[in-house]
């Protein structure tokens, strides 16, 4: 069997790399296509991870639009497909990338395997376009690999074949477990911040751009001050976003604005804050393995497990929710560091669904 993996952005790359590097232990053949949907901080990972691309289809324009990404991964892609012919085409999550290439291989009649399939905010336009794309890769998948009950849960409400699910867990959890397996993060973040005292932020979701953002950034810069404390914020790449945050807080000297940073230096950032303001999906499933509590900063989550285990709060997008939230962080205290989301085992369990090996 030919096995091929698909991946264009940074949240891609952490979860799709240890499923691709342990098919490649286990000797199968197996090769990746990057569409370079967002290029340098998908680089950026692929660098952290050892991975690379045996084809790079380089779609990422100046100020791109989400029809223009698909319809550039959608002339691109199918050529690939033809001439290595691949019996599964893995794919992650619910980016643009992913439901574009998920659409190629089923015209192709590929079999998908959906990694992260199942999670659900019930409300197609947040987070846009995400809530749409995973369910178009679900409908359209062989293998849906649910990483928890709940997930699971959704698709079967949803009347997909229950022996087209599996529930495995989420591959995050084997991508932490490898790079502190790795890297010493205390002597990482060292060279990041010059305090010990701080709350990690990290904001860029579409859907928040605008007046949410300005008013999650005014609740967090209202906190900082009251409280005196640092607030480390690695800036998005996106113009839009970028504009917002330095317009915003700029000149707040709570804020400790850095660019974007590698997985490492991200996961070390993590390890060592008070707590976690952000709109991201990932540091959703990522913090708890450091016992760290999430504010998450969105109307919605697909990740209900989090809120469910006590290690974060949904918080919305106003300033007096977000700042109520953070009051609530900074009281809470944690007790375990179990992650709701995996165990690190959920590579080694897809390669052994997807071969048919009996765990």
């Amino acid at each position: 069997m030919k096995f091929c993996f698909v991946f264009g952005t940074r949240p891609e790359v952490i979860k799709v790399a240890p499923v691709y590097k342990f098919f490649l232990q286990k000797g199968e053949e197996a090769f990746v296509v990057a569409t370079a949907q967002h290029r340098e901080m998908m680089d950026m990972m692929m660098n952290v991870f050892g991975v690379e691309a045996k084809y790079d289809l380089n779609v990422m324009t100046h100020d791109q639009t989400l029809d223009s990404v698909v319809a550039s991964i959608m002339q691109r892609l199918p050529p690939v497909l033809q001439r290595e012919k691949p019996d599964v085409l893995f794919v992650q999550g619910d980016t643009t990338t992913a439901m574009s290439c998920a659409i190629c291989a089923f015209h192709s009649k590929i079999k998908i395997a959906h990694i992260e399939a199942g999670l659900r905010s019930h409300d197609l336009y947040d987070p846009f376009p995400e809530e749409m794309n995973r369910r178009v890769i679900d409908v359209v998948s062989t293998y849906l690999f649910a990483p928890t009950k709940k997930a699971r849960e959704n698709l079967i409400k949803e009347g997909i074949e229950e022996d087209r699910i599996y529930t495995v867990g989420n591959t995050v959890v084997d991508a932490l477990k490898m790079i502190r397996n790795s890297f010493n993060l205390s002597q990482v973040r060292s060279q990041l911040v010059p305090f010990e005292n701080y709350i990690l932020m990290t904001l860029h979701r579409r859907e928040n751009i605008g007046e949410r953002m300005v008013s999650i950034l005014s609740a967090v810069a209202r906190f900082a001050r009251e409280r005196n404390v640092h607030v480390v914020l690695p800036v998005h790449k996106n113009p839009n976003v970028r504009r917002i945050v330095f317009d915003t807080v700029g000149s707040d000297a709570h804020f400790h604005l850095i660019e974007p940073v590698d997985y490492v230096s991200f996961l070390s950032l993590l390890e060592g804050c008070w707590f976690v303001v952000s709109d991201s999906g990932g540091v959703q499933e990522e913090a708890p393995s450091f016992g760290k509590f999430v504010v998450v900063a969105r109307r919605t989550t697909e990740r209900p497990e989090l809120i469910e285990s006590g290690f974060g709060i949904l918080a919305g997008t106003e300033e007096s929710s977000i700042h109520e939230a953070m009051v609530l962080a900074s009281e809470t205290k944690l007790d375990s560091a179990e992650n709701p989301f995996g165990d690190g085992k959920t590579s080694e369990r897809i390669w052994s669904i997807v071969r048919g090996v009996s765990q």
